[in-house]
């Protein structure tokens, strides 16, 4: 028998093996190093959201096939939370769906909104599924850099105008920004929304860390602007806000006509999931504004010891305005390869981190970069900034 020596895996993801992040971990397990790469916490959220979760549980609710678009009650509690906090109001039978998680929002908003061969104009560096989920729909990603400038990482307006073309079709933020933990600022979303309008682009804005912007920084949704209520899509997310990354629980809130269509992706995607843990997430966005600022403040004080010490140690940091993550420049300390200072750094120092590299399609422009999770206990971030100190350079 004749073999076509065919791959198995399509062209569209060929480019994509397994992820960084598989690897890292997999480090950390057989080297005992702290995982400070993957951005999950290592202690679970509120204990009341929890016990509502076992509630449901055990009185039938969401055992089986929950709505399609979710269970209402959640739907009406992201409708509530969006009202409350931001001044947008969505129905939430019509302007609200349940996903799998942010990811599942990403993948069905660009597999129901692309055409192939359409423009995506994403920040870069960005999350990996992106750039996947952009191949998976048939979609050119066109990166607009985000560079260092004075201990941040910054978006230059012009650079990001000239990226739009007659082929752009959608513009994909991601607000407060992971990896670099930038927070765009007022004028330049204000900015993007012009860009947006005049164009006639649709905008897919991923507001997962919407909870975590520290000091003077502000959450501001795209939504808000004037002209795009109706061309944005807003992701969110109860895992890093709730601290229950594996309950997989998401959102999008837009128009009706932008929900139905991202509808009719998702449908084939998982179809439904994690149906006891709606309910509980629905509870959790109904908190008091306490638990929103507690879970603020104590991330930036985990943010400020781990920033610290990483500067101590030798780092170069940039100093995140949001999010659960610190970038750093390894350069100071003599090195310029990221992918192998962060492959060496689990047995050299018992500390695990992540390249910057992996989110960018300019790996050059990455390299020196790593990336470290501050979401750890206090114990945990202490001890890793211990060995940092003694065994990074």
């Amino acid at each position: 028998m004749t073999s076509t020596a065919r791959p198995f895996l399509n062209r569209r993801l060929a480019e994509f093996g397994t992820t960084i992040f598989a690897e890292m971990s997999a480090l950390a397990v057989t080297t005992g190093a702290i995982n400070l790469g993957q951005g999950f916490p290592d202690t679970d959220g509120p204990e009341e959201v929890r016990e509502a979760a076992v509630r449901a549980l055990r009185d039938g609710r969401g055992n089986q096939y929950p709505p399609g678009p979710g269970v209402p009650e959640l739907r009406a509690a992201v409708a509530a939370h969006q009202q409350r906090r931001y001044g947008l109001s969505f129905d939430p039978d019509t302007e609200v769906l349940v996903t799998a998680g942010a990811t599942e929002a990403i993948a069905a908003c660009l597999l129901a909104l692309l055409e192939p061969g359409d423009e995506v104009v994403a920040l870069e560096p960005y999350y990996d599924s992106y750039a996947a989920c952009i191949a998976m729909a048939g979609g050119k990603r066109v990166p607009v850099t985000l560079r260092p400038y004075e201990g941040a990482f910054r978006l230059d307006l012009d650079e990001l105008r000239d990226a739009v073309t007659d082929r752009t079709r959608l513009l994909l933020l991601n607000t407060p920004h992971n990896p670099t933990g930038t927070v765009l600022t007022r004028e330049e979303l204000a900015a993007i929304a012009e860009l947006a309008v005049e164009r006639d682009l649709l905008v897919v804005t991923d507001e997962v860390y919407e909870h975590l912007v520290f000091d003077d920084a502000e959450h501001v949704p795209i939504a808000t602007f004037p002209g795009m209520r109706e061309r944005t899509v807003t992701i969110g997310s109860a895992g890093k806000t709730f601290s229950f990354t594996g309950w997989k629980v998401g959102w999008i809130t837009a128009a009706p006509a932008l929900v139905t269509a991202v509808r009719s992706a998702k449908q084939y995607l998982t179809y439904v999931a994690s149906g006891p843990f709606q309910y509980a997430v629905a509870e959790a966005l109904a908190l008091p504004e306490t638990y929103f600022t507690a879970f603020r403040d104590d991330m930036r004080a985990k943010r400020d010891l781990l920033a610290a010490g990483l500067a101590d140690a030798g780092f170069g940091v940039h100093r995140p305005a949001g999010t659960y993550f610190v970038t750093t420049d390894i350069r100071p300390l003599g090195f310029s390869d990221g992918f192998a200072f962060c492959r060496a750094l689990p047995e050299r120092a018992g500390v695990v981190a992540i390249p910057n590299a992996v989110f960018y399609d300019h790996r050059e422009a990455g390299a020196p970069f790593v990336r470290f999770a501050f979401c750890k206990r206090t114990a945990v971030l202490e001890e890793a900034v211990r060995r940092l100190k003694t065994s990074a350079g």
